[in-house]
């Protein structure tokens, strides 16, 4: 079994390390999880990421959205940081909440689905999607969160030989108590929504094809729905 990064998390890995790449300064990656993250945080380190940081304790079970992005700000606040770019959703749940909540504790704005970005000194210039096909164009003060969409970039390719490089490299640990969070805060108790089950819906019939003339195919339609309840 192996580990990967969350596809909207890639890209905004990329997108981290091309901005140092183009301005400057360091990359910070941080997760919260078991020993089996270091996986993939060596890899984001033999992306080119500086430093990484995993988040992890017994407590942080079960954390929804809320809780994870409380215990990311708490660790968040103790390194200096001019912007926090996190994936857009995460691929099993696709709820979208953390980096947006993970703002609002930090008391910073944000944007969401960003698919274009630009810094010029202490701005940062952002395209984002709206529904309808429609994007926005927004300036945003930094430090700030922006969520990445999926396509805003090619994230590069990480070698075998780019994975030993960094296998060496320290991967800092922290726990609750490290961080200042009480047990109410995280974890189950911590958490808003609780996950009851995930399943797969029974799986319909399959599809019919009515075959015949106009007439004949509404008639039998009709039939179907009235068979099935649809129409009395």
């Amino acid at each position: 079994l192996t580990f990967d990064l969350n596809e909207w998390d890639s890209y905004a890995i990329e997108e981290a390390i091309s901005l140092k790449e183009k301005l400057g300064g360091t990359v910070t990656v941080i997760s919260m999880g078991g020993e089996e993250s270091n996986e993939t945080l060596r890899k984001c380190l033999a992306m080119g990421a500086d430093e990484a940081i995993r988040l992890n304790d017994p407590s942080f079970e079960g954390s929804d959205g809320y809780a994870t992005a409380k215990v990311l700000a708490e660790a968040i606040r103790k390194i200096p940081y001019d912007l926090i770019i996190t994936g857009a959703q995460a691929e099993d749940d696709s709820y979208g909440q953390v980096g947006v909540t993970l703002a609002e504790l930090l008391k910073i704005p944000h944007a969401a689905l960003v698919n274009r970005l630009e810094i010029k000194g202490k701005i940062v210039r952002v395209h984002r999607e709206l529904e309808g096909g429609l994007e926005e164009v927004l300036e945003i003060d930094l430090p700030a969160v922006l969520t990445i969409q999926t396509g805003i970039n090619e994230p590069r390719y990480v070698s075998i030989m780019g994975i030993r490089k960094v296998a060496k490299k320290e991967i800092k640990v922290l726990g609750r108590s490290d961080l200042n969070l009480k047990p109410e805060d995280v974890g189950i108790l911590g958490s808003n929504i609780r996950l009851e089950k995930v399943f797969l819906p029974p799986s319909g019939e399959g599809a019919t094809i009515l075959e015949g003339k106009p007439e004949e195919v509404a008639l039998r339609f009709l039939e179907i729905l009235r068979e099935k309840g649809g129409v009395s």
